[in-house]
């Protein structure tokens, strides 16, 4: 199925520990396969896999990357250019500019 014009919304708040990246990770491969666009919002403990190698990867392919600024904050992690530092309105628009929003907590 060609899903070229859809967008599909993730929002990933467990760290690497979690089987929980796998999952975000199959799901923002398989949506860019068929030519969605996918928007991945890390927050919370998610915050922690923004310099993992398969999301990069995701971002390399065309994945828009946002990250809670906010959970950086908390756990001491710096801001950087892998993904869009933002907060909860971003996250608002995510939501509400997507076909499709999954929650993986």
């Amino acid at each position: 199925m060609d899903l070229a014009g859809r967008k599909l919304g993730l929002l990933l708040s467990t760290g690497s520990q979690h089987p929980n990246l796998e999952t975000a990770v199959g799901l923002s491969a398989a949506a860019l396969d068929r030519g969605a666009d996918v928007y991945l919002y890390l927050i919370d403990d998610g915050v922690t896999v923004v310099d993992d190698s398969r999301i990069q990867e995701l971002a390399g392919r065309g994945a828009k990357l946002f990250i809670c600024a906010y959970g950086c904050q908390k756990r001491g992690l710096p801001l950087s250019d892998r993904a869009t530092p933002c907060g909860l309105v971003v996250l608002t628009d995510i939501i509400n500019g997507t076909e499709r929003f999954l929650s993986l907590n």
